[in-house]
């Protein structure tokens, strides 16, 4: 059944900014079997929209400047993306793209958190964000890696009323992030020689696949590489791989 609404603070959304659209369009159909829709208006800069059989999951884009690198960013569910930009700026936060209406379909947001990781807010209009999640070639997860628990904490509780659980099945220092009893993302403290000091705060998300492995050797078949194979977890097999513009994202077959 295609999604219809998201509770406030639920990721709701994700896209790419991606300086070579063409490039990425051809990776992600070819990686999780998604089509791609790009809008022929030109106020909406070749923005596209990926869907997965009838149901949008994930947009592409230009970055919002040419010195961007290409990233994948994931938008929070909100009533009013006014004051959620209040409440990032309240919090220690910065405000990247101050809200603006996306015509026809809702208004939109970017920020930083207290940390300096981005993520993004959708107030819907005519849009609510992905038809689908959790499902093979859906979003599935998100994760916070980042340097300082406590504020990061802190922040997500005020600016999108997240609580947290500490998580000791996952053999680490893993917290959950909850919207009423649901987990909703993860976060991990980026510590030891495999986080080295210039690597800063980022969310990772992952995409739902139904075989890690066989999605890993199509990463690698369309020139994506891996920064980390197919590896077991509480949560499933997955991995984390690199496309062909340099985006980083995860995958995962959920247990």
């Amino acid at each position: 059944m295609k999604l219809t609404r998201y509770d406030p603070g639920t990721p709701c959304w994700i896209d790419l900014g991606s300086p070579d659209l063409d490039a990425s369009k051809a990776f992600y159909s070819a990686v999780f079997g998604w089509t791609a829709h790009t809008s022929d208006d030109p106020a909406m800069g070749g923005y596209t929209i990926f869907n997965l059989g009838d149901s949008p999951v994930a947009g592409l884009g230009t970055p919002m400047s040419e010195a961007a690198p290409s990233t994948w960013t994931w938008y929070a569910a909100t009533d009013n993306v006014d004051a959620t930009a209040a409440r990032v700026e309240g919090a220690g936060g910065k405000v990247v793209a101050a809200p603006m209406e996306i015509p026809g379909a809702g208004r939109m947001a970017v920020f930083m958190d207290c940390d300096g990781a981005a993520f993004s807010a959708w107030q819907p209009g005519q849009f609510v964000g992905a038809g689908v999640v959790n499902e093979p070639g859906s979003f599935a997860w998100n994760e916070l890696m980042v340097r300082e628990i406590d504020g990061a904490t802190d922040f997500y509780g005020k600016v999108l009323g997240w609580t947290t659980q500490k998580n000791a099945d996952f053999g680490m220092e893993y917290t959950l992030f909850q919207v009423g009893d649901r987990a909703i993302a993860g976060m991990m403290p980026m510590a030891g020689d495999q986080w080295p000091e210039d690597v800063p705060s980022h969310w990772l998300i992952y995409i739902a696949v139904n075989d890690t492995d066989a999605t890993a050797e199509r990463v690698r078949e369309v020139g994506g590489t891996l920064s980390i194979p197919p590896t077991d977890s509480p949560a499933g097999r997955f991995a984390v791989a690199v496309d062909t513009t340099g985006a980083v994202f995860g995958f995962v077959t959920l247990t």
